[in-house]
């Protein structure tokens, strides 16, 4: 007994050498943590950092006290004569004890916590480590949106039969199969004059799985229609028909992390989120001039990041509020087999060699500062390839025209068109009248946004962003468009939030303003916001609305659009969108 005494005792020694050796690393790791979180609270919005100045030094404070009163007793201790064959361990500190009591509770509950889990496995329990593995690798979340919007138009809008004519063709309807003649009873133009109050419902439902430690797989369902790629609405009143329920991604994701937990690298493709930059999500930040919200890109990407933050402490390594990054990808937009072959609707498997593609690269900068302020910057270049119209060669010889189309001519067809983007007709229908028409314009565009969030509020945040878009491509002359009201090539936005960084608790709100100006050409309008004057370009005008929470995960949106066309006949319209949105 006495030599396992003397072996314990010697151990203990030993133990107390090591935990004093290495106590001031061990402390600064946990003061550089600590410090880190609290900063890190700041940043969120949680803490102001009037406050967590005051936790830091309150903190140092009772740490200075409790040193000097441990000294106190290790000096009291010291004075003490020792008995023959007791052996002193004058200082353990406080982690070394709780390391010794947490090794006495596994040894001692080891076996009855064996037990435990094998019964909890064998009755299903819902202790995480009970169920099956396999379940522990998925996700399930979702979202539901009510909305109701008003659309109302403009005096003195003008239409068909307004005196003298003025209107807007609607050339996704032409290519669908409508006349291309102004007859007010027919669906080939917009509606300039009559208001809309409707009700419209999203529901999203996302399934994410973990295949190994560096490749996840995702899913996720959405309403809306097929035709539309930018947006997930389903519109109510439809006589209690059912809904559309559609794939909307579907992707495989590899993410590469370094020794400190940085995430360096992504590869991402099937279907897959927007990779791109544009400053935030939906009524957060983020602009919608090139890019709507809603729109998945089906392809392949990939980012690379580089931390550019201080690694000389221990708990700056994994700190990525200082970074530049860089994302390349490829999306194809338009096989060949989908060639539209009459303006009647019929298709053609002749083949094409002209697919549509758009290759994007972007670079971008994240720079915080030690205030938690926080500056994003991103520069991005995006070339579209063969979606310029391949005109007939027979257009103005011959009558009927796009019964003789080529492959190349019917592959030219836009897909999906919102409008204002110049057009031109590809061939002629029986009457002599566009009977499809395509793009007039090359889309190469070249585009800059940023962002500045200023916390010195916290916790509400200021964000001032700007976006600007310029299209560097060919446009078609005047002489040969079928709407040369405007052919300019320039996009820009500019945009204040306030309020709560992220709003789903109770009592949080945010409030935002903006002011765009989109020409025709600037962007492709087939994917730009679908809200702002409702879809397309060739508009101008401002919007404001906000965010208030009013319990968890719910929350309610106001948003008042009003736009106008930058030139042309007058088409204006104001918008009033009221939603309920929850998250699951």
């Amino acid at each position: 007994m006495d030599n396992k005494q003397q072996l314990l005792a010697f151990a203990l020694c030993g133990l107390v050498g090591l935990a004093q050796a290495g106590e001031k690393e061990e402390l600064l790791k946990l003061r550089n943590t600590t410090t880190n979180l609290i900063k890190e609270l700041v940043k969120q919005g949680v803490l102001t950092e009037k406050v967590a100045d005051e936790m830091i030094k309150r903190a140092e404070a009772d740490a200075e006290k409790q040193a000097a009163s441990q000294a106190k007793a290790g000096s009291a201790a010291d004075t003490t004569p020792a008995e023959p064959g007791e052996v002193r361990v004058p200082y353990v500190p406080d982690f070394v004890k709780d390391e010794i009591r947490q090794q006495v509770r596994s040894e001692l509950r080891a076996d009855v916590a064996q037990d435990v889990i094998k019964e909890a496995k064998t009755q299903q329990w819902g202790v995480p480590s009970a169920l099956p593995d396999w379940i522990n690798r998925f996700k399930l979340s979702g979202d539901l949106r009510l909305r109701s919007q008003g659309d109302y138009m403009a005096p003195g809008n003008n239409s068909p039969a307004s005196p003298g004519g003025g209107y807007y063709n609607n050339y996704q309807a032409i290519n669908n199969g409508a006349s291309f003649s102004p007859d007010v009873a027919n669906e080939s133009f917009y509606n300039t004059t009559t208001g809309r109050q409707w009700f419209r419902e999203r529901l999203r439902l996302a399934i994410d799985a973990k295949i190994n430690d560096s490749l996840k797989t995702g899913i996720r369902l959405a309403t809306g229609n097929i035709p539309n790629p930018i947006s997930t609405n389903q519109t109510l009143g439809n006589y209690g028909g059912q809904y559309q329920f559609n794939l909307d991604r579907a992707f495989l994701k590899y993410e590469a992390v370094d020794s400190d937990g940085y995430k360096w690298l992504t590869v991402a493709g099937g279907r897959t989120q927007n990779p791109w930059f544009v400053g935030g999500g939906e009524f957060t930040g983020g602009s919608e001039l090139v890019w709507d919200a809603d729109l998945s890109f089906e392809g392949i990407y990939t980012t690379a990041r580089h931390n550019l933050s201080s690694s000389d402490g221990i708990a700056e390594k994994s700190d990525s509020s200082r970074s530049v990054f860089m994302t390349v990808g490829a999306f194809p937009l338009q096989d060949s087999l989908n060639n539209r072959a009459t303006a009647g609707g019929a298709f053609s498997q002749s083949q094409s060699s002209h697919n549509k593609w758009m290759f994007g690269g972007q670079t971008g900068l994240e720079w915080g500062f030690d205030n938690q302020d926080v500056f994003s910057m991103a520069a991005a270049y995006y070339d579209y390839q063969n979606v310029k119209a391949s005109i007939n060669n027979n257009i103005y010889t011959n009558i009927s025209s796009c019964a003789n189309n080529t492959a190349n001519n019917n592959q030219s067809v836009p897909q999906f068109m919102q409008g204002g983007n110049s057009v031109t007709a590809i061939c002629t229908d029986a009457s002599n009248n566009p009977g499809l028409v395509g793009l007039a314009s090359d889309f190469k565009i070249v585009n800059v946004n940023g962002s500045y969030n200023m916390a010195m509020f916290a916790p509400y945040h200021v964000v001032l962003a700007g976006d600007f878009a310029k299209n560097i491509g060919n446009v078609m002359r005047n002489a040969a468009l079928l709407n040369p009201y405007n052919s300019g090539t320039n996009a820009w936005q500019v945009r204040m939030d306030a309020g709560w960084p992220k709003v789903d608790r109770n009592g949080q709100w945010n409030v935002f303003a903006q002011y765009r100006y989109i020409e025709s050409n600037a962007v492709l309008d087939a994917y730009t916001d679908s809200d702002f004057h409702l879809g397309g370009t060739n508009t101008k005008g401002w919007s404001m609305g906000g965010n208030y929470g009013i319990m968890k995960n719910t929350w309610l949106t106001g948003r008042w659009l009003s736009t106008d066309m930058i030139s042309g006949p007058k088409w204006g319209i104001d918008t009033l969108q009221l939603d309920i949105n929850t998250r699951f």
